[in-house]
């Protein structure tokens, strides 16, 4: 898709100023591409320079983290923080732990935030950090001293009206833990809404580490109802066996879905009399093992090893795994096989020649801003409850992220059908999210 002439050499220029970005490039040309119609009747949004502005990050913090394992050896990681735009709120995103990131990886993450945070309606700004560090293998000591380490040096830059991290890929209620423990220790203060994804004894909220997988399918249940149709029966595809593939799984069965498959980085398990949940919390929360060991204690089961799980045949699709897992390819097939819906558990897990392919299929199509946004609604749900010194029911805060992604989904939907893409998912989370930080942004004035 060709970009407005008043975006073409912002992108541009976008492109030249962070080289070899490439997922930074890739978000910043969707929610450019989508943008059009809106700086065509905005035009005050140029005249202002809203546009670079927004894809410019307020800040940017690497630093080293230097930390010493179980046998003494010293090693050193770097850390990040992207403290992307705070028009709304506090910055506000995950923590990522995993040899993949880079400051391009968190750019692209916290670029997304940004709209997935205004998309939520609530008073958050986006933000996104992480650190080259792989916690898969090191003993819980290990883990805690590299968290004590990024905390020491991250904590001067957080707060809760300043920047409030949560968890992300690799980083969990343990190391939460952790962090939130140095950042006391350094502080002396008993901050508790500086970071989400607690454990309930110390200011967690209930539904936190459901919320991103149930998020996704209650957006996609929208969707489906939008359609005349529901989750009942649906055959459905989950990739992924982490937090979000998890709980996605457990909620589709809860709205009558079959989840036949899910997957890790060796390959996926087919089970045709569905999933067993509670087994594969069992081996990936608990035992920390792999995929695999599931097909050895469920008879109905097979493992495929190092092969794409898109290959299986479904009627929903729901990506939960990481970025890009989603190529043309696996999109061609998952429409010729019969999908007719996808919800993006992970972030930006479809390419944009996958996309495409789904537009023009006319797939129900919910991109990861919208789609997954449960996670980071019920993290500003866990901030109300710590700055009111309160705990609400498990009942009552899966009743209020339903609500929330309920008005996601009507905001994507209507605000598409306003700028002509009706039934276009992406154009509507991307201009929605825009417009919200965009008017904010001219009210406060250059800042």
């Amino acid at each position: 898709m060709a970009l407005h002439e008043d975006l073409e050499p912002i992108y541009e220029k976008l492109v030249i100023r962070n080289p070899g970005e490439m997922e930074f490039h890739q978000t910043l040309r969707e929610v450019l591409e989508s943008i059009g119609p809106v700086v065509s009747k905005h035009p005050e949004y140029v005249r202002s320079n809203i546009i670079e502005r927004i894809c410019e990050p307020e800040r940017q913090i690497v630093f080293r983290v230097p930390w010493e394992d179980d046998s003494g050896a010293v090693h050193i990681n770097r850390g990040f923080r992207v403290e992307f735009n705070s028009a709304l709120g506090p910055y506000k995103g995950g923590l990522r732990f995993h040899p993949s990131v880079l400051l391009g990886t968190v750019k692209f993450l916290g670029f997304e935030q940004i709209f997935k945070n205004s998309l939520t309606g609530l008073p958050i700004g986006g933000g996104k950090g992480g650190a080259d560090f792989d916690p898969k293998g090191r003993s819980d000591r290990e883990v805690m001293r590299f968290c004590q380490s990024f905390m020491t040096e991250l904590h001067r830059h957080l707060g809760e009206y300043t920047d409030v991290p949560a968890g992300d890929v690799g980083v969990g209620g343990r190391e939460i833990g952790y962090l939130f423990g140095q950042y006391k220790r350094l502080t002396n203060r008993y901050e508790s809404g500086v970071l989400t994804g607690k454990s309930l004894p110390f200011g967690g909220a209930r539904v936190r580490t459901e919320a991103t997988g149930y998020g996704n399918v209650f957006f996609v249940n929208e969707m489906l109802a939008a359609r005349g149709d529901s989750f009942d029966g649906k055959r459905t595809v989950v990739s992924g066996s982490g937090n979000v593939a998890i709980y996605t799984i457990e909620k589709v069965q809860d709205l009558g879905g079959i989840v036949v498959a899910c997957s890790d980085s060796e390959g996926y398990v087919l089970d045709e009399s569905g999933i067993d949940v509670e087994l594969v919390k069992t081996i990936k929360e608990i035992e920390r093992g792999r995929i695999c060991d599931y097909a050895d204690r469920r008879p109905s089961a097979k493992f495929v090893p190092g092969r794409s799980i898109w290959e299986i045949e479904c009627d929903v699709a729901m990506p939960s795994a990481t970025q890009n897992e989603i190529t043309g390819r696996d999109a061609s097939t998952l429409v010729r096989n019969g999908c007719v819906a996808l919800g993006e558990g992970a972030n930006m897990p479809t390419t944009p020649e996958g996309v495409r392919v789904f537009r023009e299929a006319g797939i129900a199509f919910g991109p990861g801003k919208a789609a997954n946004a449960g996670g980071v609604a019920t993290s500003a749900l866990e901030m109300q409850q710590n700055a009111s010194r309160d705990s609400w029911s498990r009942e009552f805060t899966e009743q209020r992220l339903k609500d929330i992604m309920a008005d996601i989904h009507h905001r994507c939907y209507e605000t598409a059908d306003e700028y002509g893409m009706p039934g276009d998912y992406t154009a509507g989370a991307n201009i929605a999210g825009f417009c919200r930080v965009a008017d904010a942004m001219l009210a406060l004035g250059v800042v």
